[in-house]
């Protein structure tokens, strides 16, 4: 059972850790259109709001309107309505 347990845990941090994380630093929400997989979709991240994407890949089209490749480790940050994003050491 503690062999399950371990695994499971495994698992969980595996897939955290292939998805990209997205913060918003800015004090509005904003909407983001997150494509993955042919699928796409419109999430909203209010103010101070973190939210994991992309566990395989995906196109972001940022609050500017610009479209940004992610891979899985980034980091994004939104701040003053631009995104930076910054890549996670291996």
């Amino acid at each position: 059972m503690k062999s399950l347990f371990i695994a499971g845990s495994l698992l969980m941090f595996a897939t955290a850790a292939s998805a990209a994380t997205i913060v918003n630093k800015d004090d509005k929400a904003h909407m983001l259109v997150i494509t993955e997989g042919g699928q796409q979709a419109e999430v909203g991240i209010a103010p101070g709001q973190s939210i994991g994407v992309c566990n395989g890949g995906c196109f972001v089209t940022m609050p500017n309107g610009d479209r940004e490749t992610l891979s899985g480790g980034e980091t994004v940050e939104i701040n003053g309505g631009k995104a930076t994003i910054n890549t996670r050491p291996i």
